[in-house]
């Protein structure tokens, strides 16, 4: 059977963009090198692959992970020097600044929270974590193209320029106001709050919620 471990991809959006939880491992292999934090499965404690990942993260990080999603599977004979066969199971978790208190846990030297785009250029990172972030980020980013908001992570109201920005910011450039508010339109994601509104510089701006599912 398969050496198998579970890596867990954290990706938090901060005021200047998507950041990424890094480890530094304090042991081998690639001891003392930069990477996802991450463990093995275990078939006597973990009844399906999500409880695999909270009982690492609980473990690596001192806590749980939110809104969690399978990100990639990857294996083969020369992924780990410590078995002649590895299968890696990665999945991302979303949250925001101050939502998530990371602290070093079980064969954890040190966290860092690093920029996203700066970590899947760091080529220092072990194993190819580098491109599990670099795949996390790019089906983030491809997700919020296309409306697919992660809508978990914005406060119940809020008004359209604060989602523009939220969105801006994960995309990491600016969008057209009139061409983002015409699609979010026209998939009818968000409805306004009656009289609920915020103050802004100019005007008072209305406050929006996600559009509930009919019962």
């Amino acid at each position: 059977m398969p050496f198998t471990r579970v890596e867990l991809c954290v990706i938090r959006l901060s005021e200047t963009g998507l950041e990424v939880l890094l480890a530094r491992r304090e042991q081998a292999p690639e001891k003392g090198k930069w990477a996802l934090p991450g463990g093995v499965l275990r078939i006597d404690l973990d009844d399906d692959l999500e409880s695999a990942v909270q009982r690492v993260a609980q473990e690596r990080i001192g806590t749980r992970v939110p809104y969690l999603r399978l990100q990639t599977v990857t294996g083969g004979k020369l992924r780990d020097p410590r078995a002649p066969w590895t299968l890696s199971i990665a999945y991302r978790a979303m949250t925001r600044t101050g939502s998530l208190e990371a602290v070093p846990g079980k064969r954890i030297e040190a966290l860092r929270w690093s920029a996203a785009d700066a970590a899947v250029a760091d080529g220092r990172l072990a194993f190819d974590h580098a491109r599990v972030i670099r795949d996390a980020v790019a089906d983030i980013r491809a997700e919020i193209q296309d409306l697919n908001i992660p809508f978990e992570l914005l406060p119940v109201q809020f008004s359209l320029a604060e989602l523009q920005r939220e969105c801006e910011a994960i995309l990491g450039r600016a969008l057209d106001k009139s061409s983002f508010r015409r699609r979010l339109a026209e998939r009818d994601y968000v409805e306004p709050v009656e009289g609920e509104f915020r103050v802004a510089a100019h005007r008072p701006a209305q406050l929006y919620r996600r559009r509930q599912a009919p019962d």
